[in-house]
């Protein structure tokens, strides 16, 4: 009983040694940490990977090698580690890519820095521009690896092309954004030291140091060249970057290149082996510790930075490396042009300058502040502001050149309308300086409530010289006008009150009016001398209260009310005198002499 109870303690601690043994080896191979969706959109956390980080509590240091797919980037980092194909990162000969997201070799290597033992990690990456995958999941791959690493070797085979250089100028933008949404607007990136690394058997006669230097200098834009000003700007966003980069040349190991796996080093070209080995070299004296906000990070707090960048982007709405235009936020800008061009679309033109100005400011501002809420990059934020800015002024120059057009449009329309009306005015029947009064007023008014905008200065000045100008010619007019009319009317009001009416008063008071008229007039030599005269005065008062008044405008009605007098008399003098007629046209004497039956005499 008690040996088999030894029996059973020895075989737990015999198997508990086996699993702790087991568990060791088990991380002497590659661990996937960042794995793709099933649309390769978006990247997910694999837990496997992330225990193989938790355990360290040392600071880390993450090596990344980026590049294009079927670039051998795997291969690299088996060489660096010194590993062979079947132990190290799995190398794919076919046309599709072996590496899915990131992935890290679980034994990191112990060095020591600046006195500090340090765990140094390997990372490879899915490659881009491979079939089946969308721009924007190359970026959040690209732009996690550039966040994650202290060193950071962009594997190109040949030659550095324009795309490359897009790309890790888009990728750095991406990481210094995202960034900054999880440590906070105020800390800034902190960069991973860069390593171009070119694979190629010659770079006539330039050295690949002066190949990456000539790459990335600004190209020469004495017009003014809007593309080419995009070039450079592209340029200038590496330059976070810039202090921190170096470069390498690694030239092929061997023409057959599916079966490197297969070869010992000394199969293989050995001036690539001695290139790699000093590649080696040159990795190992530029690896820091990754560090966050001063602070290096060990295993736990590494895969909470992680969590932390991994979740920003994946929220975020990040454009695509598609274009040149869009690495600056091309579609941003356009958005929010497309908000200030709707503000300023919904006021009413025209509007008062100042007016003008203000909804312009305010649909800037919210303009703007849409930029700074979904804006990308922050070393070129300020480049973005300047260029939306000058869209703007672009709009607002339109906006300014359409309100002046339907100022000056509707101006004219109003000035024009007040024109006819002063010339009818000059034309009236029954001449009033009242109503003349009333139109010039209501002219004035509406001139001046209805017309706005800047075409407005320049048409008042116009309608005051018109309003002036009708003023004094009717004024100059009116008198003239009125005696002449006050002479007819007494003539007429003669012929009325002695043939029509038969009512002596008017009559005679017609006859005053003429006499004194036309003797005033011959005495005084000339008519405008009647024009001072008091009793003048109290003929034009009576006159205009009888020609115009709110509630009646004389010279409107006098035509149809000169007609319905006109039948009124002809009604009573025909119509009135025949229903009387047997009274007053034949009248009979009657007398009592005689009696009722005196007989008629021949």
């Amino acid at each position: 009983m008690e040996k088999s109870s030894w029996s059973l303690v020895v075989s737990v601690l015999l198997c508990f040694f086996a699993v702790g043994c087991l568990s060791i080896d088990d991380l002497h191979r590659a661990f996937p940490i960042v794995e793709p969706d099933p649309g390769h959109t978006k990247l997910r956390l694999s837990q496997e990977g992330l225990e193989a980080l938790r355990r360290i509590t040392t600071p880390i240091v993450a090596v990344s090698v980026i590049g294009p797919y079927r670039s051998g980037k795997s291969f690299l980092l088996n060489q660096l580690l010194s590993l062979s194909c079947d132990e190290g990162f799995g190398v794919g000969h076919m046309r599709d890519t072996k590496t899915k997201g990131i992935w890290l070799w679980g034994t990191p290597q112990e060095v020591e820095i600046d006195g500090v033992k340090t765990s140094v990690f390997y990372l490879d990456t899915e490659g881009f521009e491979s079939v089946g995958k969308s721009n924007v999941y190359d970026d959040r791959i690209f732009a996690l690896a550039t966040v994650l690493s202290s060193v950071l070797i962009y594997n190109l085979p040949e030659t550095i092309r324009e795309a490359d250089i897009s790309r890790l100028s888009f990728a750095v933008e991406l990481a210094e954004e995202f960034y900054g949404r999880v440590k906070g607007k105020d800390v800034a990136f902190e960069p991973a030291k860069l390593l171009w690394l070119i694979q190629r058997d010659f770079l006539q006669g330039k050295t690949v140091q002066e190949m990456v230097n000539e790459a990335l200098r600004h190209v020469p834009n004495i017009d003014r060249d809007r593309n080419i000003e995009q070039v450079n700007q592209i340029r200038d966003s590496l330059a976070v970057m810039g202090d921190n980069s170096t470069a390498f040349s690694l030239p092929q190991p061997h023409l057959q290149r599916t079966k490197l796996c297969e070869m010992e080093d000394s199969e293989l070209d050995q001036l690539y082996v001695k290139k790699r080995d000093q590649l080696k070299e040159l990795v190992a004296s530029i690896i820091r510790p990754k560090i966050v906000q001063g602070k290096p990070l060990n295993g736990k707090e590494f895969v909470a930075f992680l969590e932390q960048i991994l979740e920003a982007l994946n929220k975020g709405e990040i454009p695509t490396t598609g274009s040149i235009v869009e690495v600056f936020n091309k579609g941003i800008l356009d958005q929010c042009l497309k908000l200030y061009s709707e503000r300023m679309a919904r006021l009413g033109l025209p509007l008062p300058e100042q007016s003008l100005r203000d909804s312009h400011g305010r649909s800037r501002e919210e303009a703007m502040q849409m930029f700074d809420e979904q804006h990308f990059g922050h070393s070129h934020a300020k480049k973005s502001v300047m260029q939306l800015d000058e869209e703007i002024e672009k709009l607002y120059k339109n906006v300014i050149l359409a309100n002046e057009y339907t100022s000056s449009k509707l101006c004219e329309a109003l000035y024009t309308g007040c024109e006819d009306k002063m010339d009818h005015l000059q034309v009236l029947r029954l001449p009033s300086m009242a109503k003349f009064n009333a139109g010039f007023l209501h002219c004035n008014q509406s001139f001046e409530r209805e017309c706005v905008g800047p075409a407005k200065a320049n048409y008042e000045h116009r309608m005051m010289k018109m309003l002036g100008k009708s003023r004094s010619l009717f004024i100059k007019e009116y008198n003239n006008r009125l005696f002449n009319w006050l002479v007819a009317f007494s003539l007429v009001m003669v012929v009325i009150g002695r043939f029509i009416i038969k009512f002596f008063l008017i009559e005679v008071g017609a006859w005053i009016l003429f006499i004194f008229l036309e003797t005033y007039t011959r005495m005084f030599w000339s008519a405008e001398s009647l024009y001072y005269n008091p009793v003048w005065h109290i003929i034009v008062g009576t006159w205009e209260t009888l020609v115009y008044s709110p509630i009646l405008d004389l010279d409107r009605w006098a035509i149809p009310l000169g007609f319905i007098a006109a039948a009124l008399v002809i009604y009573c003098r025909c119509y009135g005198r025949r229903k009387h007629g047997s009274h007053w046209i034949l009248p009979l004497y009657n007398t009592h002499k005689g009696g009722p039956n005196r007989p008629r005499s021949d």
